[in-house]
């Protein structure tokens, strides 16, 4: 009842204005007006630091694939806990592949510039950008390739970590996101 109030005293007030000066514009049409423009700043991208979209570390294969509502492919070899699984018409390593690992989803690589990781860093930035991005990055040597970077980042919140990897003039070539210790699986799976 009191904002039926408000809303018509602002109408009168509006309306009362002089012919050479505009009526004020009630308060819903500039707040409508301003969140269009700051909504599509925000990166279109579904990576958060606890999952990937609907998907959160530490689901099982069943409620990922319930959350995940799309066609997966992938499974465990004989023998081996740990494997991918991608969704329909991505051949991995392109672009971005989900880890399972004791049945549980435990992280996601990406290596793509169509995705941008939490905080905001990408495929093809250089390491002076992600440090730019990021409050703390921890520089590791990279295992296989001389000059190159593993830049490790711990979420915010929780034990989640960003793991950005540059080649050796220090541009981001992939990226992931997941749990210790699987974050830290230079080789994937392998």
């Amino acid at each position: 009842m009191r904002t039926a109030f408000v809303v018509a005293g602002a109408l009168l007030l509006a309306a009362c204005g002089s012919p050479d000066q505009p009526a004020a514009v009630p308060v819903a049409s500039v707040s409508s007006a301003v969140t269009p423009a700051v909504a599509n700043t925000a990166p279109a991208s579904l990576a958060r630091y606890d999952g990937y979209g609907d998907v959160r570390f530490g689901m099982d294969e069943a409620a990922f694939a319930e959350a995940w509502r799309g066609e997966l492919k992938g499974a465990p070899s004989p023998g081996s806990g740990c494997f991918y699984k991608t969704p329909k018409g991505v051949t991995p390593p392109a672009d971005i592949a989900f880890m399972f690992e004791g049945g549980h989803f435990v992280r996601y690589d990406v290596g793509t510039a169509k995705e941008t990781a939490p905080g905001g860093g990408k495929v093809g930035m250089d390491e002076a950008g992600i440090r730019a991005l990021y409050a703390h990055v921890d520089a590791q040597p990279h295992k296989y390739v001389s000059g190159a970077n593993y830049l490790r980042i711990a979420a915010p919140h929780g034990d989640e970590v960003l793991v950005f990897e540059t080649d050796a003039q220090g541009k981001i070539t992939r990226w992931r996101v997941g749990v210790p210790p699987q974050i830290d699986y230079v080789e994937g799976c392998g």
